[in-house]
């Protein structure tokens, strides 16, 4: 069979090519990285008569074939791939936040946390590849699960502002037992630096009394917790 013209459109591929029929044929774990993000995209540059598998290989290659660059990538780093708007960025994005939110919670969807281990293990995966600085606050009730975690700050590659008021005030809506912050080094540098602790000592001392003494920081990155 000769191979298929990959600038024709993907519904005039043979059967057997196309990405969405190879996936019901023979299952997801067939596909190739570009042909799984091809069925995200759904659909090609028209202006240039690119497929979406076009599309798919330009994103992969414009971020090193790399998955987590891709993930880690801001919808204008996206959009500056040729062929890729606003729509199909976020497209891309929401499909490899949903990812990223699977693997971080296979314990189940109630996570009770024993050990400032297990949070970072739980949340490593969500902040691992962010370019960014940035702060969230995870509340939990009075058996240390999680009733939801809340991003209060995004900062630059070196600095994160964090006022107390911004930390505690989704506790005190939901009615939380204990919270827990967390914050990730875009550097790959997990050392508490000076201001990471100014800022806890500035939270506890803020924090109410029934949670100052269980505040604490989780500094992660895609290095071992501290």
């Amino acid at each position: 069979m000769p191979a298929a013209d990959y600038h024709q459109r993907i519904k005039d591929w043979p059967e057997d090519e196309r990405p969405r029929e190879r996936l019901l044929q023979y299952g997801e774990a067939s596909l190739s990285d570009a042909q799984l993000l091809a069925i995200v995209l759904r659909t090609g540059d028209h202006a240039s008569g690119a497929t979406a598998l076009d599309l798919a290989r330009r994103l992969l290659s414009a971020f090193g074939g790399d998955l987590g660059a891709l993930s880690a990538a801001s919808v204008k780093e996206l959009c500056a791939v040729s062929g890729v708007g606003m729509a199909k960025a976020c497209e891309v994005k929401a499909a490899l936040e949903l990812g990223r939110r699977l693997v971080a919670r296979q314990q189940g969807p109630l996570v009770q946390f024993r050990s400032s281990r297990e949070v970072a293990n739980y949340y490593m995966p969500l902040l691992a590849d962010k370019k960014r600085e940035q702060f969230q606050v995870v509340l939990l009730d009075r058996k240390n699960r999680v009733l939801r975690d809340v991003v209060v700050s995004q900062g630059s590659l070196t600095a994160s502002i964090v006022h107390p008021r911004e930390v505690f005030n989704p506790a005190i809506r939901d009615a939380a037992a204990a919270v827990i912050c967390i914050h990730n080094h875009p550097s790959g540098d997990p050392s508490p630096s000076r201001e990471d602790r100014a800022l806890t000592a500035r939270l506890v001392a803020a924090g109410p009394g029934c949670w100052a003494s269980r505040c604490s920081t989780i500094s992660s990155s895609a290095g071992a917790p501290t």
